[in-house]
C-alpha cells in the first residue's frame, strides 16, 4: 500500500489530499478483509461491496475506483497476475447540479466588502482580495490559500497556476482583483512565503470556509448556501451566462475532462431557451409574417 501511494505521488502527481483519501479507502478495505486486501479474490471483493451497501453512490464509486487503481498497480508491479476488480460495484453516476449563487447574492456580498473597505482594517483588505479571487478567477480553495506572496503581478492580468493533478493553467486576474491583492499585500511582510499567511504557513481551507460564511451572514445570505466552492461555481455559471465558450471555461477552471465543465450547461438551461426564442432565424421570419 505504501509503495502504491508513493507511486501516486511521484508518478501520477496526486495531491496530498488525494493521497490521504486513497490511504483511507485502502486502509478501511484492508481492515474489513482482515489485512488481506492485496490478495483478495472476487468473492472477497463482493463481500466488501456488501459492506458498502448503506453508503452513497458517490462514496461507493470513489472507494471502488481507489481499489481498481490499487489492483492495477499490483499487476503492473508483478505482485499478482489476475485482476479481481471487475467484482467491484460500478454505481451509476448521478452527478448533482452544483450549488451556485445568483447575481443579486453576489452583489450583496460585494456590498458588504465595499462597506468594510470604507475604513478598512487589514483583515478587511484580506477579505476583499480573497473574495475577488474566488469569484473573479474561479480558484479552488487550496489553490487560493497557497498562492505565493508575489504570484499576482500588478501589471499582468493572469497567473500561471499548477492546480489539481499537477496540471498547469492560465488563470485570468481582473483589474479589481489585482488592485485588491496589491492593497492587501502591502500588509504582508516581505519575508512571508504566502500571499495569505497564517502562523508559519498559509491560511487554512477551514479558515477560508469560515471567512466566506461570516461574510454571507453579514450579507443576509444563509451561510449553508455558500462556501468557497460555491463561489467558484458562481464564477463558472455567470461566465457561461455571459457567453463564455465551454472550452475556454474548461481551461480557466482547470478541468481535465470537458464532461466536468458541461454540468454548467444544465445550470444555464433557462438562458439557452431564451437564446432560441430571441435569436433563432425563424423568430425573424415569424415576425415578418405577422
Amino acid at each position: 500500500m505504501d509503495r502504491f501511494l508513493e507511486m501516486m505521488a511521484a508518478e501520477a502527481g496526486a495531491a496530498p489530499n488525494t493521497i490521504a483519501a486513497y490511504r483511507r479507502d485502502l486502509t478501511l478495505a484492508s481492515d474489513t478483509l482482515d489485512g488481506r486486501l492485496a490478495t483478495a479474490d472476487a468473492a472477497a471483493l463482493e463481500r466488501l461491496a456488501e459492506e458498502w451497501r448503506a453508503l452513497s453512490r458517490a462514496t461507493v464509486a470513489r472507494k471502488a475506483a481507489s481499489l481498481r487503481r490499487f489492483f492495477g498497480f499490483l499487476i503492473d508491479e508483478g505482485d499478482r497476475a489476475d485482476d479481481p476488480s471487475p467484482a467491484l460495484p460500478r454505481p451509476a453516476a448521478a452527478r448533482p447540479l452544483p450549488r451556485t449563487l445568483g447575481h443579486a447574492d453576489v452583489d450583496r456580498l460585494f456590498a458588504v466588502v465595499a462597506e468594510r473597505l470604507a475604513t478598512p482594517l487589514p483583515n478587511d483588505l484580506r477579505l476583499a482580495a480573497l473574495i475577488e479571487l474566488l469569484y473573479g478567477s474561479g480558484l479552488r480553495a487550496t489553490e487560493l490559500v497557497s498562492l505565493p506572496r508575489n504570484a499576482i503581478h500588478p501589471d499582468r492580468p493572469f497567473l500561471i497556476l499548477r492546480g489539481k493533478g499537477g496540471r498547469e493553467r492560465l488563470v485570468p486576474i481582473s483589474d479589481r482583483a489585482r488592485a485588491a491583492v496589491a492593497a492587501w499585500r502591502a500588509h504582508v511582510e516581505v519575508d512571508r512565503a504566502f500571499l495569505f499567511p497564517s502562523g508559519k504557513g498559509h491560511l487554512s481551507r477551514v479558515r477560508l470556509f469560515q471567512i466566506v460564511r461570516d461574510l454571507a451572514a453579514a450579507a443576509g445570505i444563509a451561510p449553508d448556501r455558500i462556501s468557497p466552492h460555491v463561489l467558484r461555481h458562481a464564477f463558472a455559471t455567470h461566465l457561461l451566462e455571459g457567453g463564455a465558450d465551454l472550452r475556454a471555461l474548461q481551461s480557466m477552471l482547470g478541468h481535465a475532462d470537458i464532461a466536468t465543465t458541461q454540468i454548467y450547461t444544465h445550470v444555464d438551461a433557462s438562458r439557452l431557451v431564451r437564446l432560441v426564442n430571441e435569436r433563432h432565424p425563424l423568430v425573424d421570419a415569424l415576425a415578418a409574417q405577422s
